[in-house]
């Protein structure tokens, strides 16, 4: 049996994931969570082998989830199920560690195929994501900008971009005011921007934020 948590915070979109995903004879939902603090207790609390992850979440976003969940369960299976179509954070999420990423609008079969696929200790590697892994070892450096972030200059980025004050954003992610600070500083520079706004536009321009 592969046991499933589920993070997202629309309560529809979980109940509907547990009702298709409890008809399959090998999966069972063991846990849910509506917000970044709530996944950080559910995996305290739950032994589970596969962790469904959605990105935008009010406060604490999923990427904020992901850091959370990575520092206390290193070796679970997380399968980001996101709203944002690949090309906007696949190969970041990938290198970050995540062992899958499917938008929503896939078909459900490939959400069991993936969870499988992950459970076994895999990477599930859609057909999207596979493009895009090949189009970038074929022209490094091509991509976009954001993907040249690391992890935590990609949060940091990723708050700044939704108007969080760096205090907001040494509060959320439980750093420093001036550790904050130097990441807005690396992310202004690697990005070539001049300003939060020019960070807003960017996230907009590249439906990294809604």
């Amino acid at each position: 049996m592969i046991t499933i948590g589920i993070v997202d915070d629309h309560a529809i979109v979980r109940t509907g994931l547990r009702q298709f995903l409890s008809e399959q004879v090998d999966l069972r939902v063991v846990g849910e969570a509506a917000s970044a603090r709530e996944a950080i207790d559910l995996v305290r609390s739950t032994e589970m082998d596969v962790l469904l992850l959605d990105l935008s979440m009010p406060g604490a976003s999923g990427m904020d989830a992901l850091t959370m969940v990575r520092a206390k369960a290193p070796d679970l299976g997380i399968l980001v199920l996101s709203s944002y179509s690949e090309e906007h954070y696949a190969i970041n999420l990938i290198r970050m560690g995540v062992n899958g990423y499917l938008n929503k609008e896939c078909e459900p079969q490939e959400i069991v195929t993936a969870v499988r696929t992950i459970a076994a200790g895999n990477r599930y590697i859609s057909a999207n994501v596979a493009a895009l892994l090949a189009q970038q070892l074929s022209s490094p450096g091509e991509g976009p900008v954001h993907e040249q972030l690391s992890e935590r200059e990609l949060q940091v980025f990723l708050h700044l971009a939704r108007g969080a004050t760096v205090g907001e954003i040494a509060e959320t992610l439980s750093l420093s005011v001036k550790t904050i600070s130097t990441y807005r500083a690396r992310v202004l520079e690697k990005m070539q921007l001049h300003s939060n706004s020019d960070l807003t536009y960017y996230a907009l321009k590249n439906h990294l934020i809604q």
